[in-house]
C-alpha cells in the first residue's frame, strides 16, 4: 500500500470512530434517557448528527487533497449518507424492533454494513 493510500486509510479509521462513537452516543441518549420508543425513530437522529460530524472530519480532516466547492461535496456527501441512514434504520428496524434483540446488536451490524459503503462512495463519489 502506498503511503499517501495508508494515510487516508488510518485518517478515514480515525474519523470514522469518533463520527461512529459521536453517533451511538446521540443513540444511547436518544433511547436511554430520552426515552424515544423506537430503536429506528432514535437512530434515525442519531444518524444526522453522526452523519455531520462525519462530514467535517472528512472534509477537512481524511480527504483534504480534494477541493471541489463546499457545497457540491455537501451535496454529495448527503445523498450517500441519506442511503446509508436509510439501510442503517432498515437494519435495525429488522434487527431490534421486529426481530426483539438488543439495539446495541443491530448498531453494530448496520456501522460495520456502513463502514464499507462509506469508505467506497466518499472516495469515489464525493471526494473523488
Amino acid at each position: 500500500m502506498c503511503p499517501m493510500v495508508r494515510e487516508v486509510t488510518i485518517r478515514y479509521a480515525i474519523n470514522g470512530v469518533a463520527s461512529t462513537a459521536v453517533h451511538y452516543l446521540a443513540l444511547c441518549v436518544g433511547m436511554d434517557f430520552i426515552g424515544i420508543p423506537s430503536a429506528s425513530a432514535a437512530n434515525l437522529l442519531a444518524a444526522m448528527v453522526g452523519i455531520a460530524t462525519s462530514f467535517i472530519g472528512s472534509k477537512y480532516y481524511v480527504f483534504r487533497s480534494h477541493h471541489d466547492p463546499f457545497q457540491e461535496q455537501a451535496a454529495r456527501f448527503v445523498t450517500l449518507y441519506g442511503l446509508i441512514a436509510t439501510m442503517h434504520g432498515v437494519v435495525l428496524a429488522l434487527v431490534t424492533d421486529i426481530g426483539g434483540l438488543d439495539y446495541r446488536i443491530g448498531f453494530v451490524l448496520a456501522t460495520g454494513l456502513q463502514v464499507t459503503l462509506s469508505y467506497a462512495g466518499n472516495q469515489r463519489f464525493v471526494f473523488k
